[in-house]
């Protein structure tokens, strides 16, 4: 199969990779019982595959050489095992590797389980889907669904990203209230995707203002009067970023609301909602 692999470690992506014109391919014998053998079609790459990559002694750890990078894909399920009921062979799916594999999305075919991808919903594109595996996830899962009501107050620190775009439209599905930020040029995109109120972090003290707003549900805590977040710049970058303080007591400064921390899966049940 074609495939791009992985040279060397420790570099970065774009130096670390050549195109195999016939690199070793997964086969149906070696399936477990949950998984199926797919065809890709359009892959997707998100940081995380370089991040991994660039991350040193733990990406050395985690990646061996003569591998494919790459977690999110569309594609068709060519093989299965045989007591596999979950998807039929042609069928087209997608979604995304729970973990790094030897035969990632960037190779002509890989092997997933079953459990962590869904079908392609009619009316949408191939290539849309495949980004909708890591970011999308990560956004859906960070909302807790089962905690977003219509009505809740929801804050998405940087909207126009590809977790954002996908935070701000799941949470107006929800029915919630959405303030998000961005830089100026992304101001109409952000509302674009419907977000009630846009906060130009180039022009708007962003905590001052969440502070006007007591308790709002951000992708990541709870926020109370009592702001758990700090302010802080990086020297390469004029765009504020938000620190939370979710370790840190009450009486030092801390929140007082509950830290939610998600461990984003990869699971079909959430493509399924993804995707409608």
């Amino acid at each position: 199969m074609k495939a791009w692999q992985y040279t060397t470690l420790g570099g970065k992506l774009e130096e670390s990779l050549v195109l195999k014109a016939f690199a070793p391919a997964p086969n149906k014998s070696s399936l477990f019982k949950d998984q199926i053998l797919i065809e890709v079609t359009t892959a997707f790459i998100n940081p995380v595959d370089y991040k991994l990559l660039e991350s040193g002694l733990l990406g050395k750890l985690s990646i061996k050489t003569l591998a494919s990078p790459g977690l999110d894909f569309c594609g068709r399920v060519v093989a299965k095992y045989a007591s596999n009921n979950a998807l039929k062979e042609g069928q087209l799916v997608f979604g995304a590797l729970g973990k790094a594999s030897n035969f990632g999305t960037l190779g002509q075919f890989t092997i997933i389980s079953s459990a962590e991808c869904a079908l392609l919903p009619l009316g949408v594109e191939k290539d849309e889907a495949a980004g909708a595996g890591t970011a999308a996830l990560t956004a859906y899962q960070s909302l807790l669904p089962d905690v977003v009501k219509p009505g809740s107050n929801v804050f998405i620190n940087g909207g126009s990203g590809g977790v954002g775009t996908f935070g701000i439209q799941f949470a107006k599905a929800l029915g919630a209230q959405v303030t998000t930020t961005c830089s100026t040029a992304n101001v109409g995109l952000c509302k674009g995707l419907g977000a009630d109120e846009v906060l130009d972090y180039k022009k708007a003290d962003v905590v001052s203002e969440l502070k006007k707003k007591g308790q709002v549900l951000t992708l990541w805590s709870i926020m109370s009067e009592a702001l758990p977040y700090t302010k802080t710049t990086k020297p390469s970058s004029s765009r504020p970023e938000l620190s939370c303080k979710m370790l840190q007591p009450a009486f030092l400064g801390g929140g007082r609301r509950r830290f939610h921390f998600v461990r984003v899966q990869s699971r079909s049940e959430d493509y399924v909602q993804i995707g409608k």
